[in-house]
């Protein structure tokens, strides 16, 4: 069985939330299918899109998992974004980025026991 995703994230302002996740995701969206609706592609068949909803913004969570997630969250931080918090787990952590709107995404994955640099900082 394939598997994909197609994941939104509900926010008050299209235009201004798709600063921001352009500077967490580090690009540009992929497309946009309407002025109120913007999509990036992670990975195939996986996807990440923001959508004017006020009714329903800010209770958005994700996490996006990664092979090396404190240099993925130092290049980040290059972008102008820092975490707000830094979850462990045994051997895995998680960076919480919180949006204007309140909505989480975290960068996740296995992380080594020693996190040093940007990544550290909340």
């Amino acid at each position: 069985m394939a598997v994909g995703i197609f994941a939104g994230i509900p926010v008050r302002d299209c235009k201004s939330a798709v600063e921001w996740y352009t500077k967490l995701f580090g690009r540009e969206p992929s497309f946009w299918p309407h002025d109120a609706e913007a999509v990036w592609q992670l990975a195939d068949d996986r996807y990440v899109y923001v959508i004017e909803d006020a009714a329903r913004a800010g209770g958005g969570v994700g996490m996006i998992w990664v092979d090396d997630p404190a240099s993925e969250v130092d290049r980040i931080a290059e972008r102008g974004l820092r975490p707000v918090d830094v979850e462990r787990h045994g051997g895995v952590c998680k960076w919480v980025f919180h949006d204007a709107d309140g909505n989480e995404m975290g960068i996740g994955g296995e992380a080594a026991a020693s996190i040093g640099g940007e990544a550290a900082a909340s």
